[in-house]
């Protein structure tokens, strides 16, 4: 052992030897700090390990920092206090968070073993995908504005090799085609070309995954939740998969496609992206073939909101010996109103949620089951005061807009601007066309007198539908309490859309090729199981999901992600959402790197090995 003493003997360098192998000595550096315990005896500690010394030679001068410790002043060859200044300083730690996700999730060890190694690629697939999935998860923007993110974070590979911003020379790119493209084209291949590998071999990645939560996690894998979003294209989007269809964001008039996602005991094992157009029951069958081939999933209760059902897909869950707990559409059905008014009997009260006991006055659930019109079919009617409240305030607000259309249009009338019977019946029917005012009014126009009133009908069905809806299934130990329970699980699905959408901001989307978008969507749809995994880690108490043990669990109280209020706050701004849950990143120029970096043929730019922070 050697000591390298200082004048002033408060804090020196140490420089240990030690034996790593057979006939290999290697010698490392530590900063010591000499002090005295209570009974005036002298003591070391060791501040910091700084590394080999073979390795720190040619990066740190020694000489240098041990003057620096012992605080001598500037002189022949060394270096004063006021001359030292940082280089850089990036971000690390959320990659450090995103690599341990990456390697517990055993992610990493997927990708190397289902991609063949190139010798043309420096960097292995995983490596570069987690790439990706951190900048999305951190700062998400396209893969131009990744380059700005590689700047002001220490992104790295698992030897630590750092990613560099490639940026084009100002004179090349004002000469070129794409005078506003700013990143080198090899760079932006590089990122272009991960997303299809990882397109390439989704199915695999997804069912290897499937069977690393299984057993990390010990997933109940009986039930499975299953819903849709859409997501739309500013631009003309995807040639084949691109399409206009129901528009869950507002946007009819945009194409878009439909992203599926599968929960199971909370955890995403599968999405799908289908054709905008196409109709949210016609994807049920696509996804139990999925789980019945890919995953091996013999028996499973689907789980799935109103706009599943049809008498074939309940057909083939019978046929495939499956079951299922699905909701009912209201007005699609007279059936259904028909549940609703044979609803007589006692209500069983079920248990409040968390954010429903927060509130002064918590919101009651009841429920209670009615006879089927079918053999083996139960059916539950749920009331809801929440839902009532909010359908009941819905629909005297629509009811007040029309009116006051229709008194405009009666005005019109009297003033005898308006007095062709055919006109007087087109102007009505375009009123109550909107705000769904044919669901609360009817009238009359008889010798030259118009007259509206509440339909005698279809008022009173929709009084008698608000704060109600339906629950089926053919589980014969389900109770009514673990029915609701279960179908409100489906929130769990529309929280990471909500994720997908505020928070990842899977939009917008610059891609223009069907494979390319789906690579996109599958980037972000990876990232609702690193928010579970975090969850996990932080003790999130396991649950239960299991058909075989519905009737003998008891019922837990359920973790609610947000308020609803916020909630509906982040779809409004979605933007302000994910800056409020996202930290302030400052703007960044184009500097050049300080770092001597090195160029590959392949498009990986990459630093020395040692360059990152210790």
């Amino acid at each position: 052992m050697a000591i390298v003493r200082l004048a002033n003997p408060i804090m020196f360098l140490r420089v240990v030897r030690a034996t790593v192998s057979e006939g290999v000595k290697r010698e490392y550096v530590r900063v010591v700090e000499a002090y005295r315990d209570r009974d005036g005896k002298t003591r070391h500690r060791t501040v910091i390990n700084l590394g080999r010394r073979d390795v720190l030679a040619e990066h740190l001068d020694l000489g240098k920092l041990r003057h620096l410790l012992h605080g001598d002043a500037a002189g022949d060859g060394r270096v004063a206090h006021k001359d030292i200044g940082a280089v850089g300083a990036w971000d690390w730690g959320p990659l450090v968070v995103a690599r341990r996700m990456w390697s517990d999730l055993g992610l990493d060890t997927t990708l190397d073993q289902l991609a063949r190694p190139d010798r043309r690629e420096v960097v292995r697939l995983s490596d570069r995908a987690l790439v990706l999935v951190a900048n999305r998860l951190t700062a998400p923007a396209s893969e131009h504005a990744l380059a700005q993110w590689l700047e002001s974070d220490f992104v790295c590979d698992r030897c630590g090799r750092r990613f560099i911003a490639a940026w084009r020379d100002d004179a090349e790119r004002q000469a070129s085609r794409t005078p506003r493209v700013r990143v080198a084209a090899r760079q932006l291949q590089q990122w272009y070309r991960t997303l299809d590998q990882l397109l390439a071999c989704k199915a695999q990645v997804e069912s290897a995954l499937f069977v690393r939560l299984r057993d990390l996690f010990s997933l109940q894998v009986d039930m499975v939740f299953y819903d849709l979003t859409s997501t739309y294209f500013e631009g003309r989007g995807p040639i084949e998969m691109g399409a206009h269809g129901h528009s869950r964001d507002g946007k009819p008039r945009n194409p878009q496609v439909l992203v599926g996602l599968v929960l199971v005991d909370g955890w995403p094992i599968a999405h799908h992206v289908f054709e905008g157009n196409r109709r949210d029951a016609k994807t049920v069958p696509d996804v139990l073939r999925d789980l019945e081939q890919r995953f091996g999933l013999k028996r499973i209760v689907f789980v799935g909101d109103r706009g599943m059902v049809t008498s074939q897909n309940l057909e083939d869950l019978r046929g495939n010996g499956h079951g299922y707990i699905v909701g009912r559409n209201r007005r699609r059905s007279g059936a259904v109103f028909d549940y609703i008014q044979s609803a007589t009997g006692p209500w069983i009260e079920c248990p409040v949620g968390i954010t429903a006991r927060e509130k002064a006055t918590p919101p009651k659930t009841l429920v209670q089951e009615v006879v089927a019109q079918e053999p083996g079919v139960r059916v539950f009617v749920v009331h809801s005061e929440e839902r009532l409240a909010y359908e009941r305030a819905q629909r005297i607000k629509a009811m007040d807009r029309v009116r006051t259309r229709l008194e405009k249009l009666r005005r019109r009338i009297v003033d005898g601007r308006l007095k062709a019977a055919e006109k007087v019946g087109a102007a009505a029917t375009r009123v109550l066309a909107r705000n769904h005012g044919h669901r609360y009014y009817d009238w009359s126009y008889d010798d030259g007198v118009f007259r509206f009133f509440e339909h005698p009908v279809h008022f009173a069905r929709e009084q008698a539908y608000e704060g109600k809806y339906v629950i089926q299934t053919e589980e014969p130990n389900l109770s009514a309490v673990d029915a609701v329970r279960l179908y409100k699980e489906l929130s769990e699905v529309e929280r990471s859309f909500a994720n997908l959408k505020d928070v990842i901001d899977m939009r917008p989307i610059y891609h223009q090729t069907d494979e390319r978008v789906q690579a996109h969507i599958r980037r972000c749809a990876r990232l609702p199981a690193s928010s579970c995994h975090r969850e996990e880690a932080q003790g999130r108490t396991p649950r239960s999901l299991s058909h075989r043990s519905i009737a003998r669990s008891p019922v837990r109280a359920r973790r609610r992600h947000r308020s609803r209020q916020w909630h509906h706050q982040a779809l409004r701004h979605p933007r302000h959402s994910a800056r409020r849950l996202r930290a302030p990143r400052p703007r960044h120029h184009r500097p050049r790197s300080p770092e001597p970096a090195a160029a590959r043929p392949d498009g990986h730019v990459v630093t020395d090995r040692h360059a990152r922070p210790k």
